[in-house]
């Protein structure tokens, strides 16, 4: 019996690969056996990252908050306390908008607070 090899699949799970390492450098973009590698260490960091970002705009929120909250004679610690204590349910990404851009209306939330 004659030996069966699919080399249809195989070429267009090569081509996907491939495509997918267009634009790298050297024999990244063109050579099977380092762009699969490539492809797929760039693949593990897209999905570390995915995470990896949320973690650091919450903590670029956070300092952008602290700063703002500082200029008020408070710390980031005191015044998201003293929020929950009022029950003004703020996000942080909203209140480092605010600290950021609209340094009145946040002035307005730390003295309701204060």
């Amino acid at each position: 019996m004659p030996r069966s090899v699919n080399s249809v699949a195989k070429r267009a799970r090569r081509k996907k690969v491939l495509k997918l390492a267009k634009g790298y450098f050297g024999r990244r973009k063109n050579v099977w056996t380092v762009a699969k590698n490539a492809v797929e260490k760039a693949l593990l960091y897209a999905y570390r990252d995915r995470r990896q970002n949320k973690r650091n705009f919450r903590a670029l929120w956070i300092q952008r908050i602290n700063a703002g909250a500082r200029l008020h004679g408070m710390s980031y610690s005191q015044l998201i306390g003293k929020l929950k204590t009022h029950n003004i349910v703020l996000n942080r990404k909203v209140l480092a908008d605010l600290a950021m851009n609209e340094p009145e209306a946040f002035k307005a939330i730390v003295e309701k607070v204060k």
